[in-house]
């Protein structure tokens, strides 16, 4: 019987078996070194805020893996040897497989800072992390004060996390505003004001420059690179990005780069070994998708697709529209398509901006400036329909088309206020203002309400 083994235990390793399961008998074998049973990594917050226990970020029961037939193996992976096609455990088990996918999923970065392994620092991806934190700031008494150094979406996890034990938080950000190399600058801006509003000590342009350990090894303070300023803090968080977890493969034959490099049917350079997830790299980027992607609904798809390839029918992996959400504290976010920052969208980008002259609510819609084409949108504070937008990029809907019938994609509860007429209003004043987009025709929008 051939024998597949799954190193990783996360999103793209689980979704690998599950559906490998589905469409046959072979032997599964995931190897997992972070917890013995599956978890929803993002909920990891909630289990910190008091909102969920640990056992309810388990999507699966504890027998899933025996009823299903899986060997599920608690270890951590040093050598892959391909030409053996063997594995070899940190306790030196020895496991042979017929085709091997790697899942291994990510790792926080690390920049070499002087005390970065001391106790009291840590990121928040792993099971660990959330112990950590348990451990080493559990209430006011034992961490009188948190810096987290990194300004993306789990720098801003790991804030509220903390401020909802009263503990104070420094934040140190390098770029002059909050995720302005994704952001447009009025999105930026809001949520710089806002992670002030929650009592954050938001310090951008600043760097890490060291760790300051005390007598014990634990984190006493840390010195900022551009003042020198000490801050004392018994908590570091680092949540500068993370990459791929590859480094067990530095002495294989699998060909890696910043992930492990795959085609588009995820296949590395080895026959019968794949790689999925946030440690895939793509050898040619899948359209303005970055190579490596470290996003939950990407690692299921991929999870997906290597799984339909193993059972013989092999399936080219095609992640279609790019789409993501998250939360900014109390703002919800949601994007599909592209809107690039200002410094990084091209010179035919153009951005329809409206924001909520009191709430934190506003939109940015990506338009070509020529064709009119829609490009993408970001909204924060209104929930919109991903089918909707999802259908009207494929279709290259034109921004008037999007506009006039946005009310249809609006996603927010019964009896919240709606601004469609609003936004449709601002969006006619400036194309009537503005000359350079004159020079094309465009039809006047006119709200559905």
């Amino acid at each position: 019987m051939e024998h597949i083994v799954i190193i990783g235990n996360g999103i793209a390793g689980v979704t690998a078996a599950r559906h490998i399961r589905k469409k046959s008998d072979k032997k599964i074998t995931i190897i997992s070194g972070e917890s013995k049973y599956f978890f929803s990594r993002t909920a990891l917050m909630y289990v910190y805020m008091g909102h969920l226990k640990f056992e309810h970020t388990q999507p699966y029961e504890n027998w899933f893996w025996k009823k299903n037939n899986m060997n599920l193996i608690e270890g951590i992976v040093t050598k892959v040897d391909t030409d053996k096609k063997k594995l070899v455990l940190k306790d030196q088990t020895i496991i042979s497989y017929d085709k091997l996918i790697i899942a291994t999923g990510s790792k926080p970065n690390k920049f070499d800072w002087k005390g970065q392994d001391l106790k009291g620092v840590m990121g928040l991806y792993h099971k660990q992390d959330l112990e950590s934190l348990e451990k080493y700031a559990p209430n006011t008494k034992v961490c009188q004060r948190a810096v987290i150094v990194g300004g993306g979406l789990i720098g801003i996890e790991m804030a509220e996390m903390l401020r909802s034990r009263k503990i104070p938080v420094t934040f140190l950000v390098r770029e002059s505003s909050f995720w302005n190399g994704v952001l447009p600058n009025q999105e930026s801006e809001m949520i710089n004001n806002h992670i002030l509003e929650h009592h954050i000590d938001l310090r951008l342009n600043n760097n890490l420059k060291e760790i300051i350990a005390d007598e014990n090894g634990l984190v006493k303070s840390i010195i900022i690179e551009e003042t020198g300023e000490e801050i004392p803090c018994n908590v570091v968080g680092l949540t500068a990005g993370v990459s791929p977890n590859i480094d067990f493969l530095n002495e294989s034959n699998i060909e890696i780069h910043r992930g492990v490099l795959v085609n588009r049917f995820l296949e590395t350079n080895i026959k019968n070994v794949y790689a999925i997830g946030d440690c895939a790299e793509q050898k040619k980027a899948i359209g303005q998708r970055r190579p490596v992607e470290a996003v939950w609904y990407t690692g299921r798809m991929m999870g997906e697709t290597v799984a339909q390839t193993i059972c013989g029918n092999k399936t080219e992996y095609k992640p279609g529209h790019w789409f993501n959400s998250a939360k900014f504290l109390d703002i919800e976010y949601q994007t599909y398509g592209w809107v690039f920052s200002e410094k990084n969208k091209s010179e035919n980008e153009w951005h329809f901006q409206w924001q909520h002259p009191s709430e934190n609510k506003c939109i940015t819609i990506a338009f070509d400036k020529i064709s009119f084409e829609f490009l993408g949108i970001n909204t924060f504070g209104i929930r919109m329909r991903h089918e909707i937008f999802d259908k009207w990029l494929s279709e290259k809907k034109s921004v008037e088309h999007v506009l006039e019938f946005l009310a249809d994609a609006n996603f927010d509860p019964e009896f919240y206020k709606t601004h469609e007429a609003e936004i449709v209003a601002k969006f006619n004043q400036e194309m009537d203002r503005n000359i350079q987009v004159k020079k094309k025709s465009w039809k006047r929008i006119f709200s559905k309400l």
